[in-house]
């Protein structure tokens, strides 16, 4: 069909189905969504005991083993090293060595149960630890 001379033919325009605009949105809140993510996972990790509390990062033979408040900044610390266990005072100045005892025994592994623990179990074990409010 074939316009007339008051009628004009319109072709359509590229233009991008997308805008920048929105692309920059949308990649921005996928970023967050993903680093939220990975800080909530962090945070009930802590939260359910995975992360062992007293063990210091990236020294797997250094573990605070017990500790005694002694006033609001004081305190004494047993801290177990490879071959020692050492006393320890803490302030907000200094580290005082107090005291060496002779290591820990090592203590024998559990024996593996012949049947793993159900998901019940270790959700039970989970809340009733000792320690937890």
């Amino acid at each position: 069909m074939r316009p007339t001379a008051g009628q004009v033919q319109h072709q359509p325009v590229g233009q991008p189905a997308i805008s920048t605009g929105s692309v920059l949105t949308q990649v921005s809140s996928v970023l967050a969504g993903i680093i939220l993510l990975i800080l909530a996972c962090a945070w009930l990790a802590k939260r359910l005991g995975f992360v062992q509390k007293g063990q210091v990062r990236g020294l797997n033979d250094l573990t605070i083993s017990a500790s005694c408040k002694l006033g609001q900044r004081e305190r004494v610390v047993i801290v177990d090293v490879e071959d020692a266990r050492l006393v320890l005072g803490v302030t907000a100045q200094q580290i005082t060595h107090l005291h060496t005892l002779p290591p820990k025994p090592p203590q024998e592994p559990p024996a593996p149960s012949a049947m793993t623990a159900d998901f019940r179990q270790v959700l039970q074990t989970l809340i009733k630890r000792p320690g937890k409010p």
